[in-house]
């Protein structure tokens, strides 16, 4: 019997548990919902941001997945691993914790409106923590999905850390691309940040030794990601032209139904061409 296609949903902002109806976070809630009612095995993350009501959403630990470590900058920083459910649609939503980059503090700028200076290893301890749990899991996706900038060094990761890994060797890595930038940009150290083994200062010259602003960041992971989808009507137009120019296969955005999303990724899958 044939093992049936597995999707990673590696996204930023999820409804109901950031309270915005906004197009993404409704998206980010219908995909994993529609993709498993049609055959998929799911799994999907997203950040454990500190306005995230643990009581009210029945937020639990996982204590066989929590206690890995992530390093940056030579500092250990834990990782916690949370589940939830939603139960009208039947799918489990993991949460990557930590206290100092997620758990007392909201979304990714604190209630003044000001970006967290933090921001950008907020983004490799995501990414980074992810990937760990899942290969903690020992699950082995068919298609990894990477919604929101804060998901944006996935694909750096999967085609350079983890190249060899087995449980992500062969899957497509998919960036989708939303209205949702950051306006600070990243330290001159970011690139620095990243190295780790597998990725070298060569990998990530692009970005190296200037402050690494959200067009820079985008365009570094159109570079490592196989597919690319617009999720949101107006975007950056000049990482729309970088994402055109790379000729990669891409879904451009209609109207953000789930079928049309699932239709592009079998074809991914099956091997013929997915431009649309």
């Amino acid at each position: 019997m044939k093992e049936p296609n597995r999707i990673l949903f590696v996204s930023q902002k999820i409804y109901p548990y950031l309270a915005e109806e906004t197009a993404v976070n409704l998206l980010n809630r219908k995909l994993p919902e529609f993709f498993q009612a049609n055959g998929y095995e799911t799994r999907t993350f997203m950040p454990k941001f500190g306005d995230i009501n643990e009581r009210r959403n029945q937020l639990h630990e996982v204590i066989r997945l929590s206690g890995m470590n992530i390093i940056i900058e030579d500092t250990d920083h834990p990782v916690i691993i949370k589940v939830a459910s939603i139960q009208a649609a039947r799918i489990q939503i993991y949460f990557i914790d930590n206290d100092d980059y997620f758990h007392r503090r909201k979304g990714t700028a604190d209630e003044n409106g000001d970006e967290y200076k933090d921001n950008d290893e907020r983004c490799i301890f995501y990414a980074r923590g992810v990937l760990d749990t899942v290969h903690k899991l020992r699950w082995t996706p068919s298609v990894i999905h990477c919604s929101g900038w804060m998901s944006a060094l996935a694909p750096l990761y999967l085609k350079k850390a983890y190249a060899d890994t087995p449980f992500f060797r062969d899957a497509k890595v998919v960036l989708s691309i939303d209205d949702d930038e950051y306006k600070t940009p990243f330290s001159t150290k970011f690139a620095e940040k990243l190295l780790m083994d597998g990725i070298r200062p060569n990998d990530v010259r692009s970005i190296a030794g200037f402050p690494v602003g959200y067009e820079e960041l985008m365009r570094l992971a159109v570079d490592y990601t196989d597919a690319i989808v617009i999720s949101s009507p107006t975007v950056n137009q000049r990482v729309l032209n970088y994402a055109e120019t790379s000729g990669k296969p891409m879904l451009k955005y209609k109207d953000n139904d789930p079928k049309t999303y699932f239709d592009f990724y079998n074809t991914l899958l099956d091997g013929t061409p997915a431009g649309m």
